[in-house]
């Protein structure tokens, strides 16, 4: 810059000055990495330089997650397999065996109950349930009879068979002959029935009740 002696400033040179003035001032905005201060027009003019930050990191964007394709549907024959041809079995034949005939029950007349005046109706009586005597196990070595003396003697065989009446407690209240080899055979055998043969009793739906049963004994001497 130049001065014109201490009488005044030129209008030229004053000019030039702010020429220049505003140029450095339009660079240092466009550039913005130089602050310019002015403190006085005819001072000269000091530069600072402003570091400019580093621009921040970029961001991480997730990957895109590759997804397989299904697999092609299976493609469907045009005409359908023929259906397999069964191949021959054995032939099953099942025989239907008919129960027994139940004896025919005993009609129960019911009397006709109301006002009205239709027939009676009839309707069958169940049958009761029935379960004979049998021996009781806890006296089964009781009921061989004693070997008449006589017998033995005689080196004889015998078989007796008995009717015997067991009532309600199990035991024998009366003996009847049926058959038998001797009197003998038959006295032993009614002794032993009357005294020491145990059974358990009939049941009629589930109630003890008396019941004849038929009883063979045998006698032999290869037992004694």
């Amino acid at each position: 810059m130049a001065y014109q002696g201490q009488r005044g400033l030129n209008p030229v040179g004053l000019g030039f000055a702010i020429a220049i003035n505003g140029g450095l001032l339009a660079v240092a905005i466009l550039t913005a990495t130089t602050v310019v201060t002015r403190h006085d027009p005819w001072q000269p003019i000091e530069a600072v330089n402003v570091p400019i930050e580093p621009p921040p990191p970029p961001i991480d964007m997730p990957k895109p997650v590759e997804k397989a394709l299904p697999d092609p549907a299976p493609v469907q024959p045009i005409f359908a397999p023929p259906a397999p041809i069964p191949a021959p079995g054995p032939v099953m034949t099942t025989t239907t065996v008919m129960p027994t005939a139940l004896p025919p029950l005993d009609p129960v007349v019911a009397a006709p109950g109301g006002t009205g005046t239709g027939s009676p109706v009839t309707v069958a009586s169940p049958l009761p349930i029935l379960i004979n005597a049998s021996i009781d196990p806890r006296y089964r070595a009781d009921f061989q009879p004693d070997y008449p003396a006589f017998e033995r003697n005689q080196a004889r065989d015998g078989v007796v068979v008995v009717r015997v009446l067991v009532g309600a407690n199990g035991r024998v209240s009366a003996v009847e002959q049926v058959s038998a080899t001797s009197d003998a055979f038959f006295d032993a055998t009614k002794r032993r029935a009357l005294s020491k043969w145990r059974f358990r009793p009939a049941t009629r739906d589930g109630v003890a009740v008396e019941s004849w049963r038929e009883m063979t004994v045998r006698f032999t001497m290869e037992d004694r």
